[in-house]
């Protein structure tokens, strides 16, 4: 197997894995904020039951916005790793180096990307939570 296709391997799989990983972030968010609109809290028994059904799925989030700056840089060190691989076996150009390099970068740019989006969601959908605990205590709603 040739630098060249693992090193596209394991670029575009790094990329696809943090896409799908958004795709995740965003479907869960929006389920989150239906399920928010449309809860009774009053038709709950108790607070238990209640908080278990608000924070579903906020664990996935969560982790989505913790671990993906990880899987980023994992992408762009393997990706480096990779290039200076080739460049001890072959002679490469200085140009050619930096562009390589730059492509490796763009992991990690993605994956925080990602991190900083569901962090955004995990929090807006946290306060939301707690308001609607919170109406459930006073019995507001």
């Amino acid at each position: 197997m040739s630098i060249e296709l693992l090193k596209n391997l394991v670029d575009y799989g790094v990329v696809v894995l943090l896409v799908f990983m958004s795709f995740l972030s965003v479907w869960f968010f929006i389920e989150r904020v239906i399920f928010y609109k449309s809860i009774d809290v009053n038709s709950y028994k108790n607070k238990k039951a209640l908080d278990i059904a608000l924070t579903k799925h906020l664990t996935i989030i969560g982790t989505i916005a913790s671990n993906s700056p990880y899987i980023g840089l994992l992408g762009t060190v393997i990706a480096i790793m990779l290039t200076f691989m080739t460049m001890s076996s072959v002679d490469m150009q200085a140009t050619k180096i930096m562009a390589s390099l730059a492509l490796a970068l763009k992991a990690t740019a993605i994956g925080l990307v990602v991190a900083i989006i569901s962090m955004i969601f995990y929090n807006i959908l946290s306060r939301y939570a707690e308001v609607l605990e919170s109406k459930y205590e006073t019995k507001e709603v």
